[in-house]
């Protein structure tokens, strides 16, 4: 067999496969026994062997590098990824109803259709496509930034590597282990002394977070979509469904549309009791308007989209004892009793630990050290006391009452007026401080990999670390003297240091800690109060009374007080300035919007940018006043074509939209 003969006859074998896949993974009609596709495998691998050119990112034969990974990459998503509103009642869902009915200026007569599937419970992930080749998987992370995991992901037989069309997209979905497949890997790792996981979501993250695809491979992943983010002109959410299975992207089948949220409530209902028979484990159903163009008017709230809830089945429950009940002090000061509970297993996982929020919670639970409990997990996440059993009682329980001594440093404790909480009134007590400095470093913050619990309270300890300015003095020398610290360890934990000295605005200000101010409130004083230093934030900021951060929608009186009286208190002012002063610096990308030429236009990119990244190219018009979509209609102004460009180009050159390279872009937006 001659080059050319090889190559038609692996193009015919690997088009057979994909039709082979896409019968048994998408239609769940098998049309071949698993042995006949190893024959056709084996043929493809001998043949690649063979005349190794011939090699293409769609064969079977690539879906497991060869080589493990030194880390995961950090990517920032093209589009924000939201939540879905969890509710966990039927009034609840009416409400929704009613909220949407209300904003879209619907009587509770009119037409409103629904699309409901199941939630599976999996591991959130966004699939990245080009000319209808896969080309990166990303987690979800916080949301604005995931993990790249295309290594391990890429080994999911079900992931078609070839679309059944040549599009750029990117789509939604859950990668999750089936149950049986969690039970053996279980039973595995029990007979290897290997710990074990805690459910199949658990499992499902840990595999697609292993550094080595190989060890992916060797487990049993699988996938399902539900979402088009861009790539695709669709009208309806069941025909979104629809459009990814005549890709060839996997799609739960049990998905259904209703004519109205009644319907939607007795579909849900009927998978509550039916949830145990299926072979992956799901926690509620999706509940979703089907018009596309009214989820474009509803939007988003803060966190949530405003077009869709998430019914969470009635969380399992179990009974067992309170051991003790613990107060752990936070950032803020605040103390919050927690239940030390005797391990129980329930929803999947162990518990051994339930917060009791407040005095006022533990008195009208009448909560007390000793008691038979029943518990519940809140969605089938959060464990929470929900019952005590007072006949089960000996007469050898214990009633709590709140600390008047902070069980950390053993300063007073005051109950503000009109407040729930009991705070610790020194204001360098040990624990808020770790705390403050725990969230300093978190993910949603400064991101510094390596800087969790015990080792802030490790520099603490040895005086090395009071405050989260001190995290930036320190060395090496440090660091290697502490016991968990060798060369390459404490090496990694400065680079990490280092490598958060330049940080988005937002990223920073909910950093601090700052009373009340959440991802979205800091997310919101970036873009009204942009700036391009830590000082000039520091100017604009003071220089607004209570009432001008009130007036921003979005942010009530109580955080705009607490943000007035942040930066008015001048040892916090010292200490931004100290942070400045080591080399703390905020991203450009997230500067003030400029009156320009191309303000209100839409600008579509298409392939790779040689001088910055399509991160930084959506930031600069977004900058600017401009427009990004992620599709080309007869609205867009500029497509902007990099190296290598996707079907989007293709699209411009038929609706006559002006395409430009990335010189002439660089002109334009100067």
């Amino acid at each position: 067999m001659d080059h050319t003969e090889a190559k038609k006859r692996l193009e015919k074998l690997k088009a057979e496969m994909r039709d082979v896949d896409y019968a048994y993974y998408v239609l769940d009609e098998p049309v071949m026994s698993d042995a006949a596709r190893d024959s056709l495998k084996d043929e493809v691998e001998a043949i690649e062997k063979k005349i190794p050119d011939l090699i293409t990112p769609d064969s079977p034969t690539q879906r497991i590098g060869g080589r493990a990974l030194g880390k995961f990459k950090k990517v920032r998503h093209e589009i924000k990824k939201y939540s879905l509103d969890d509710v966990f009642s039927f009034d609840e869902v009416r409400d929704f109803d009613k909220r949407v009915r209300r904003f879209l200026n619907l009587t509770s007569t009119e037409k409103l259709e629904y699309t409901c599937e199941l939630k599976i419970d999996g591991l959130n992930m966004s699939f990245h496509y080009k000319n209808g080749f896969f080309k990166r998987a990303v987690t979800r992370g916080d949301g604005v930034f995931g993990e790249d995991v295309t290594h391990t992901v890429k080994t999911i037989k079900s992931l078609p590597l070839k679309l059944r069309e040549p599009i750029e997209a990117e789509f939604g979905g859950e990668v999750y282990m089936p149950t049986k497949s969690f039970e053996n890997l279980n039973e595995q790792n029990k007979k290897l002394n290997k710990p074990l996981f805690a459910n199949p979501r658990n499992a499902a993250a840990g595999t697609v977070r292993q550094l080595d695809p190989r060890v992916a491979a060797e487990r049993d992943l699988d996938i399902f979509c539900w979402a088009i983010y861009n790539g695709k002109q669709i009208e309806t959410q069941e025909e979104m469904l629809k459009t990814m299975k005549k890709l060839g992207l996997r799609v739960n089948k049990y998905f259904k549309k209703v004519e109205n949220i009644e319907d939607a409530i007795s579909l849900c209902e009927s998978w509550r009791k039916k949830r145990s028979k299926l072979p992956y484990e799901i926690d509620g159903v999706a509940i979703k308007v089907n018009r596309i163009d009214w989820q474009r008017r509803l939007g988003r709230a803060a966190k949530y989209v405003r077009w869709a809830c998430a019914y969470k089945f009635p969380a399992e429950q179990a009974t067992t004892i309170v051991e003790d009940i613990k107060w752990q002090v936070g950032r803020t000061g605040a103390l919050t009793p927690v239940a030390y509970l005797k391990p129980v297993r329930i929803a999947g996982s162990t518990v051994s630990h339930a917060t009791l929020h407040n005095i006022d919670e533990v008195k009208r639970k009448d909560i007390r050290i000793g008691d038979t409990v029943i518990l519940q997990k809140a969605g089938d996440i959060i464990p929470e006391v929900v019952q005590v059993l007072p006949r089960l009682r000996t007469g050898k329980e214990k009633k709590v009452e709140a600390p008047k001594k902070c069980p950390i440093c053993n300063s007073p404790t005051v109950r503000k007026q009109g407040e729930v909480a009991t705070y610790c009134l020194n204001k360098d007590c040990f624990a808020k401080e770790k705390e403050r400095i725990i969230h300093f470093a978190s993910k949603k913050g400064m991101n510094i990999d390596g800087l969790g619990e015990k080792i802030v309270e490790q520099l603490m300890n040895e005086g090395l670390v009071s405050s989260f300015s001190d995290i930036y003095e320190l060395t090496r020398g440090d660091l290697e003297s502490l016991e968990r610290f060798a060369e390459k360890s404490a090496d990694n934990l400065l680079k990490s240091i280092e490598s958060s000295k330049t940080v988005y605005l937002s990223k920073f200000l909910f950093s601090l800690g700052i009373r009340y101010v959440g991802e979205e409130t800091a997310s919101l004083l970036a873009r009204i109060y942009p700036a391009r230093t830590i000082s000039d934030f520091i100017e604009k900021i003071s220089k607004e009374k209570t009432t001008d951060i009130s007036n921003i929608e979005g942010i009530g009186e109580t955080v705009a007080e607490s943000v007035h009286k942040y930066f008015r208190n001048k040892k916090n002012i010292e200490l931004l300035k100290t942070l400045e002063k080591s080399g703390v610096a905020l991203n450009r990308m997230e500067s003030v919007k400029e009156k320009s030429p191309v303000s209100g236009k839409v600008f579509v990119l298409t392939g790779s940018l040689e001088s910055m990244s399509r991160d930084e190219a959506k930031q600069i018009i977004k900058n600017l006043g401009a427009k990004v979509s992620g599709s080309v209609s007869s609205n867009t102004d500029f497509v902007v074509a990099g190296a290598d460009p996707g079907s989007k180009y293709d699209n411009a050159k038929k609706l006559g939209v002006k395409i430009i390279n990335e010189k002439e872009f660089l002109r334009l937006v100067k």
